[in-house]
This record gives structure tokens, sequence and C-alpha cells, in this order.
């Protein structure tokens, strides 16, 4: 049985993204909501990103002016390592089925991580494409931004330029320096049009990991939380280190392993790892780059 209607694969194939609403159940979304409510709370003991994953760096990162009377929790790592909700959700629910109906029959696990704009956050993400930080034999590869909240207009919603995944693939490397974003002139002309991703608390967006995205500051009272799954075919084998490793990369999902490879032809500029807690900081170098580039 399918999660998806024709209609709507069809519309991902052309966009390159799509939004579904009640991929988890009502349970499994408090549970999310709790895990991260308790994670932000904690966090207003800690001034620096802490907590350790398998690769000795933070799990849980902090945005600069985070502080215990306004918390600016922005990532944590891997949070299936740490939580049985976020475990389930990414294994255990209506999600895997819809990534089955799009690269399927057979899924596993890339990465997990929990991208969050808290009420004040400053965040901005720059204009990028997943791909050229986890490049594949393959495209097949979704990542799956689960809503821990309702997404609005205002609170910094993903923005994506449909079919972009159809398209080149950018450049993130400027004047010597991996910057995680496109060229501001790409940028620009995405902003162009951009379509946002909103829905309520439960509703996932699936996007191709080659389509053209960023978001915006939250601009708004309200929280909006995102729990990130990488997924991929299972024939889809990757080419570079594991920008967020985990335990559970690898991981069968759906389906079956088939111990083969299929690859695509494409060229693209390996990535660098981030050596701090997220890309984020990466990205915050993206100015200073392409002036240095000019």
């Amino acid at each position: 049985m399918t999660a998806l209607t024709q209609e709507q694969i069809a519309f991902y194939e052309t966009n390159g993204f799509l939004v579904v609403e009640d991929a988890v159940s009502k349970t499994q979304l408090s549970a999310l909501q709790d895990d991260f409510n308790q994670w932000v709370e904690e966090s207003r003991e800690h001034s620096e990103p802490y907590g350790e994953t398998v690769n000795n760096r933070p799990r849980f990162d902090l945005e600069p002016g985070h502080s215990r009377d306004q918390p600016a929790l922005r990532r944590v790592n891997a949070p299936i390592e740490v939580s049985d909700a976020y475990f389930d959700a990414m294994g255990n629910s209506r999600v895997t089925d819809c990534i089955g109906d799009l690269v399927g029959p057979n899924v596993k696990l890339h990465h997990t991580k929990i991208n969050s704009k808290l009420p004040g956050a400053k965040t901005v993400v720059k204009w990028h494409q997943d791909f050229a930080f986890t490049p594949h034999s393959n495209d097949d590869v979704v990542t799956a931004l689960l809503m821990v909240d309702d997404v609005t207009e205002e609170n910094g919603p993903l923005e994506v330029l449909p079919g972009s995944h159809r398209g080149a693939l950018h450049e993130l490397w400027h004047g010597g320096l991996f910057t995680g974003a496109v060229h501001d002139d790409v940028a620009t002309e995405c902003a162009k049009e951009a379509v946002l991703c909103t829905g309520k608390a439960g509703s996932v967006c699936l996007m191709h990991s080659r389509l053209l995205h960023g978001s915006a500051p939250n601009r708004s009272s309200q929280p909006r939380t995102l729990f990130i799954c990488v997924y991929s075919a299972e024939d889809a084998v990757p080419l570079s280190p594991n920008p967020m490793p985990t335990r559970h990369e690898g991981l069968l999902v759906k389906g079956e392993r088939t111990g083969t490879v299929r690859s695509i032809d494409y060229r693209v500029t390996l990535p660098q790892l981030p050596s701090t807690a997220s890309f984020f900081d990466q990205q915050a170098n993206h100015d200073d780059a392409v002036k240095g580039a000019a």
C-alpha cells in the first residue's frame, strides 16, 4: 500500500519537494515536542555548545547570543541516539512510507538532526543544496523535514526553488573556503521565485537533496523546529564522509539489502566537514569568502 498518491509523486518529481500532513501520530508528535522542550530547558545551563557525538563534536549547538533568559538552541545532532521518540519517528512512521514511494522500495538512513529557530533567533540559512554536502553514487536522496511546530510564513519556514533539483549542482566553495552556500548571484535569483513550505505540526516536507533552498530568521513569537532525516535509496552509496556521523548510518528502514551500487553521471566538488557543532559556522564565513574571491 502506498502512502502517496500518483499526483503527489508527480508533483515531487516535477518540483523537487512535497508537503504531506499527518506524517506522524499525535502521540509521536507530542513525544517529540516534549523531548525538545526538555533540551531547551537544559540549554539554559550552558553558554557554549555541549554534549558529544560519535566524532567528538558537540551534540547541542547554540546560536550566538544564547543565554539563560533567552535560550537559542539551534541544532541537535543525531537526536535519534539520545531520544527514543526521535528514533521512533525516524523509522516507524508514515515518513518512511512516503520515502519508499519516492526512492523505494529499499530505503536506508544517512543522518538526522534538529534545526530550530526559537523566538528571537537570528539564524539565517543561506541558499544551498544538500547533495553537495552529502554526495552519493546516485541522487535518490531525500531530506525529510518533519515539522515539530506549526511552520508559518513568519517563523522562518523553508524556502525552495521549485524544479531546481533538475538543474546544476552549484559550487559551495568561494575564495578557497567551503562556505556551505551558493554564490550571491545564484541566491538572488533563487529568492525571486522562492516558494515557502509551511504546514501544521506533524507535517513533513519531502525535499530532493539537489533542490536549492534556504530560510529566513524567525520573525514571530512562535518556535520553528524541524526534525530532519536524510534517507537514500539502498543502492545509493555515500561518496564523502558523513557531515553528521551516527552509529545508525546505513540503517535499513524499509525493504531489503541488495548489495548493489547504482551510479549516475555528475560532477561536484567534495565538501569540507564542519569542525564545530554545525554548518552554521561555515555559512557565517560566506560573506567574507565571497568578497575575498571577487
